[in-house]
Protein backbone atom coordinates (compact mmCIF):
# COMPACT_ATOMS: atom_id res chain seq x y z
CA UNK A 1 0.00 0.00 0.00
CA UNK A 2 1.50 3.28 -0.80
CA UNK A 3 0.84 5.88 1.88
CA UNK A 4 1.15 9.92 1.00
CA UNK A 5 0.42 12.93 2.95
CA UNK A 6 -1.46 15.84 1.40
CA UNK A 7 -2.55 18.94 3.20
CA UNK A 8 -6.32 20.40 2.43
CA UNK A 9 -6.29 21.23 -1.20
CA UNK A 10 -3.72 18.94 -2.45
CA UNK A 11 -4.23 16.39 -5.47
CA UNK A 12 -2.80 13.26 -6.27
CA UNK A 13 -3.34 11.84 -9.63
CA UNK A 14 -3.50 8.52 -10.57
CA UNK A 15 -2.92 6.86 -13.44
CA UNK A 16 -3.04 10.48 -16.00
CA UNK A 17 -6.83 10.42 -15.69
CA UNK A 18 -8.18 10.10 -12.01
CA UNK A 19 -7.59 13.20 -9.67
CA UNK A 20 -7.79 12.75 -5.58
CA UNK A 21 -8.24 16.34 -4.02
CA UNK A 22 -8.37 16.93 0.06
CA UNK A 23 -10.83 19.03 0.16
CA UNK A 24 -11.43 19.66 4.13
CA UNK A 25 -10.00 17.84 7.21
CA UNK A 26 -11.69 18.22 10.52
CA UNK A 27 -10.49 16.08 13.28
CA UNK A 28 -10.23 12.59 12.07
CA UNK A 29 -12.13 12.90 9.40
CA UNK A 30 -11.14 13.82 5.71
CA UNK A 31 -13.22 14.87 2.67
CA UNK A 32 -12.09 14.12 -0.83
CA UNK A 33 -13.09 14.67 -4.12
CA UNK A 34 -12.65 12.44 -6.75
CA UNK A 35 -12.36 12.97 -10.61
CA UNK A 36 -12.63 9.96 -12.63
CA UNK A 37 -14.16 8.84 -16.27
CA UNK A 38 -17.93 7.24 -16.12
CA UNK A 39 -16.78 4.10 -16.37
CA UNK A 40 -14.57 4.06 -13.86
CA UNK A 41 -16.76 2.63 -10.44
CA UNK A 42 -16.41 4.50 -7.22
CA UNK A 43 -17.54 3.54 -4.21
CA UNK A 44 -17.26 4.01 -0.66
CA UNK A 45 -16.22 0.40 1.26
CA UNK A 46 -19.15 -0.14 3.36
CA UNK A 47 -21.06 0.32 0.03
CA UNK A 48 -18.92 -1.68 -2.10
CA UNK A 49 -19.27 -4.83 0.22
CA UNK A 50 -23.26 -4.62 0.45
CA UNK A 51 -22.69 -5.08 -3.56
CA UNK A 52 -21.06 -8.02 -3.30
CA UNK A 53 -22.93 -9.82 -0.41
CA UNK A 54 -26.26 -9.15 -2.30
CA UNK A 55 -24.22 -10.25 -6.05
CA UNK A 56 -23.33 -13.18 -3.92
CA UNK A 57 -27.47 -13.70 -2.24
CA UNK A 58 -28.35 -13.36 -6.18
CA UNK A 59 -26.00 -16.01 -7.58
CA UNK A 60 -27.00 -18.56 -4.95
CA UNK A 61 -30.79 -17.49 -5.97
CA UNK A 62 -30.45 -18.20 -9.36
CA UNK A 63 -28.49 -21.88 -8.41
CA UNK A 64 -31.78 -22.61 -6.34
CA UNK A 65 -34.09 -21.50 -9.01
CA UNK A 66 -32.29 -23.32 -11.95
CA UNK A 67 -32.37 -26.67 -9.45
CA UNK A 68 -36.40 -25.67 -9.25
CA UNK A 69 -37.04 -25.91 -12.91
CA UNK A 70 -34.92 -29.01 -13.23
CA UNK A 71 -37.11 -30.59 -11.02
CA UNK A 72 -40.43 -29.69 -12.54
CA UNK A 73 -41.78 -31.07 -15.87
CA UNK A 74 -44.18 -29.46 -17.69
CA UNK A 75 -45.05 -32.79 -18.99
CA UNK A 76 -45.93 -34.33 -15.58
CA UNK A 77 -48.45 -37.16 -15.59
CA UNK A 78 -50.61 -37.48 -12.90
Amino acid sequence: MLILSRNKGQKIIIDHNIVISVVEVSGDQVRIGIEAPADVSIYREEIYDAIQEQNKEAVLQSDNVQELLRNVSPYKKN
